[in-house]
């Protein structure tokens, strides 16, 4: 039995519309009138045939189209795509467990939005979670006491972790990059009271000390957090052993910052470790290679110049290491400019201080002086002027000496290596190279957020900043792969090429140059910081949607990406379409690279 709408025909009038059921009887159709439409405008008529055909007829368009869920979506396959790349799932356990994808998930979070575990574990559970990542790992309800518990897995985890990254990144290397620096928190207990804190002089603050090794391109490798002071040589001597024996890594030189790596330092603790290095000079170092000057009444003369091509020197002050000097021109240029300028704001102030003292206003030695102390180091050059000072009179001349002393050093840097098979301009470049290892200390302590601390242990403590570890490990990649459209400059070789000196920076290339010039790339799409990146991919949701509460059915749809995202995922190869969870929650398709 069946029902259909028939149009009759009718010669004299309009053809009748009837609603007509028919069946079969043997071999025979029956048919019988339900009703006679005719009547009914012809949007209800076709209406009607709709109905019987099993569709829907609805009276707007937003009865038909029900979207159920947005998440957030475009930053966590990009994120998720670079660490699954990389390869981080295994790197964390070969065995998938609950425990590895908690952590691959916090970690992944942490790049997203560095929060408490509180909070990631609410923007994983499908209840609570704002982006797409608890979905596409299929995690289900995360607590955070899951987390934390979670934290004491990896830290069993790092050795091995570590020494993973290393085998991949380090193979047939000798330079590596290693700094320290410290991270408080605010309070008078938690974590760091039992961890042994250093108080930095503020009531309730606390600090802890952590070191990072990095590879000659910046990529992290491993950390390990410290108690005491930030300068410890110690630190360094840990570092060495873990990149010995843990690493099996016997031929090493190590990259330090100068201010870490003191002469006394160096005698102490690193000569007779056998650990080969790269660092500078500092200044009361550094004016121990050039002789006091000839004349110290003479008129100032224009400091004895570097050549530009890198020299190398060797004192008896620094047995056994390879000195190489040069100067920075631009940096010269500017530091004199500063000085003159600073000089000049001086004279301008005592020749204040001297009107009064001819006015009549300000007299006697002692009071002239008690002004001329107060007021004068103001700009810290008062080292070279020479003031004399009477009851009644005040006078001043520049101490030409001292200030040509001081010019000399002007843009002059002078690194300082124990190893005698590297060039020196290769030597220069790495020390310069240190900047990557501070940039990755202010992303872990600000974008990634390693203070302040919410955990509650000393382990906790050790695991949270490994954690951040992984997350800017990932960050690093990502940065690489999407630098054409980020502030960053893509192409090193031309920005080594743009140099005037080999001990100069080196300069940005000009398509990066071309970049912060116009704020476009050279696409014409507008450049971004790495986070604005992030929070533009991340308008790109995953809607869960039904067609009709008359037809249970659910759909996962992308947004369509706009021109800049749809860069964006072609240079990290993901294809946002295929990267969607067959439900919010449940059993997934994993994103990947095409």
């Amino acid at each position: 039995m069946a029902f259909n709408i028939e149009s009759i025909p009718n010669q004299a009038n309009k053809p009748a519309i009837l609603l007509r059921q028919s069946w079969r009887e043997g071999s025979r159709i029956r048919k019988k009138t339900i009703a006679n439409l005719s009547k009914l405008p012809a949007k209800v008529i076709n209406d009607f045939r709709t109905i019987l055909k099993g569709g829907i007829a609805v009276s707007d368009g937003s009865q038909l189209l029900k979207i159920n869920r947005s998440l957030h979506h475009g930053h966590v396959i990009a994120v998720l795509a670079t660490a699954r790349r990389l390869g981080l799932e295994r790197l964390l356990h070969r065995q998938l467990s609950r425990q590895r994808q908690l952590a691959f998930a916090a970690i992944i979070s942490r790049v997203l939005a560095p929060d408490s575990k509180l909070t990631t574990a609410r923007q994983l559970s499908p209840e609570t979670a704002n982006t797409s990542l608890g979905a596409l790992l299929e995690l289900e309800t995360v607590t955070d006491n899951e987390l934390r518990d979670m934290l004491d897995w990896l830290l069993t985890r790092q050795p091995w972790i570590e020494r993973s990254l290393a085998k991949k990144h380090l193979q047939d290397k000798t330079l590596i990059r290693h700094d320290v620096t410290s991270s408080h928190r605010e309070g008078k207990s938690g974590p760091l009271a039992a961890f042994g804190y250093l108080h930095d002089g503020q009531k309730g603050e606390k600090q802890i000390s952590f070191s990072l090794l990095c590879t000659p391109e910046g990529c992290p490798i491993a950390v390990e957090l410290f108690t005491g002071n930030t300068a410890n040589p110690s630190t360094v001597a840990s570092q060495v052993e873990k990149l010995r024996k843990r690493f099996r890594i016997n031929r090493i030189a190590l990259i330090d910052d100068r201010g870490m790596m003191t002469t006394a330092q160096i005698r102490e603790h690193w000569d007779p470790a056998g650990i080969a290095w790269i660092s500078a000079l500092k200044s009361t170092d550094l004016r121990k290679l050039a002789p006091p000057p000839r004349n110290p009444n003479a008129e100032p003369t224009q400091p004895p110049l570097v050549p530009d091509a890198v020299a190398e020197l060797t004192s008896p002050d620094f047995p056994g290491e390879r000195l190489t000097v040069g100067l920075n021109p631009r940096l010269r240029e500017e530091r004199q400019r500063k000085r003159e300028e600073l000089l000049q704001l001086t004279e301008q102030i005592l020749e204040r201080i001297a009107a009064s003292v001819r006015a009549g206003t300000l007299s006697g030695k002692v009071k002239i002086g008690h002004r001329v102390g107060r007021e004068v180091n103001r700009l810290k050059v008062e080292k070279h002027f020479q003031i004399t000072i009477t009851d009644h009179r005040m006078s001043w001349s520049r101490r030409h000496d001292r200030i040509e002393a001081e010019a000399r050093f002007d843009g002059v840097y002078v690194i300082r290596t124990s190893l005698s098979d590297i060039k020196s301009e290769a030597a220069i470049e790495a020390y310069q190279s240190l900047s990557q290892v501070e940039r990755a200390f202010r992303s872990i302590k600000k974008d990634l957020r390693a203070r302040p601390f919410d955990v509650s242990s000393e382990a906790h403590v050790r695991a949270h900043v490994f954690l951040c570890l992984l997350s800017y490990y990932i960050e690093w990649h990502l940065r690489q792969r999407i630098a054409p459209l980020l502030f960053e400059d893509d192409d090193r070789e031309a920005a080594r090429a743009g140099r005037t000196t080999p001990v100069e920076s080196a300069k940005v290339s000009p398509d990066a140059q071309q970049k912060a010039d116009s704020k476009r790339t050279q696409n014409d799409f507008p450049v971004q910081s790495f986070q604005t990146l992030l929070d533009d991919l991340s308008s790109v949701g995953l809607n869960s949607v039904s067609l009709s509460d008359q037809v249970p059915s659910e759909l996962m749809i992308v947004t369509t990406p706009t021109k800049l995202q749809d860069k964006a995922f072609q240079l990290l190869g993901i294809n946002p379409s295929q990267t969607v969870p067959l439900r919010m929650t449940g059993r997934t398709s994993c994103p990947g690279p095409e």
